[in-house]
């Protein structure tokens, strides 16, 4: 009895380690000191409201700044495109040759895409960095964690549930599916969390030291 305690203690175990499994990476040898600005393309996934989109962005530019970078956010990156009225030429932005595009439009030397394939009970949240110039990838990471099991979709229903569907029809969309839905608070911070703890792998950007100045 004791032998099968164990082994089901050791599965959780393992299965939990899984869940909350890290994955980072970086382009070893590369000079991440000439990468002054870092343009924040694309939030795209289990994120149906635009300024829960942002809002994840933001939580990215705050490490970027953190360590050393200059962010251009998501909402500022398509406000300048759509000055420079190129947001329509330019398909595919979540797509790697759309988000080069976008760096190329803009005029920055790397651009940041970001994932989101499960937001609800479980966060899970991908990110890549890519070299506008050679399109090579320069740090990718994932990492995941605990939602508080409330996705946008039973925050919706909630508020219908009492309604007869049979009137729903022609509202839906307005009922279901705005598009300026923030982050439940409690989300907000863990999601924040998880992109804190994914952007520890991420090399600071080596600013050069002002010269001292010469001695008379």
């Amino acid at each position: 009895m004791r032998n099968v305690i164990n082994i089901l203690v050791i599965t959780v175990l393992l299965i939990g380690g899984c869940r909350m499994q890290k994955e980072s990476s970086f382009r070893a040898g590369y000079d991440f000191s000439g990468v002054n600005k870092i343009a924040i393309v694309s939030v795209e996934g289990a994120l149906p409201s635009e300024a829960a989109k942002d809002e994840i962005a933001d939580f990215f530019a705050i490490e970027l700044l953190e360590r050393g970078y200059a962010p251009i956010g998501r909402a500022q990156v398509r406000a300048t495109l759509a000055e420079q009225e190129t947001e329509d030429e330019i398909s595919g932005l979540t797509t790697p040759e759309g988000a080069v595009e976008v760096g190329l439009a803009l005029d920055v030397p790397a651009v940041l895409t970001i994932k989101i394939p499960h937001f609800g009970e479980e966060i899970s949240i991908s990110a890549t960095i890519i070299d506008v110039e050679d399109r090579s990838i320069l740090w990718l990471a994932t990492d995941n964690g605990r939602g508080s099991g409330r996705g946008f979709s039973s925050m919706f229903r909630s508020k219908s549930s009492s309604r007869n569907e049979g009137l729903l029809g022609p509202i839906m969309g307005d009922v279901m599916g705005p598009t300026d839905q923030p982050l439940s608070p409690q989300d907000a911070e863990r999601a924040q969390r998880i992109v804190k703890n994914m952007c520890r792998s991420l090399p600071p950007k080596q600013v050069m030291a002002a010269p001292a100045a010469p001695e008379w």
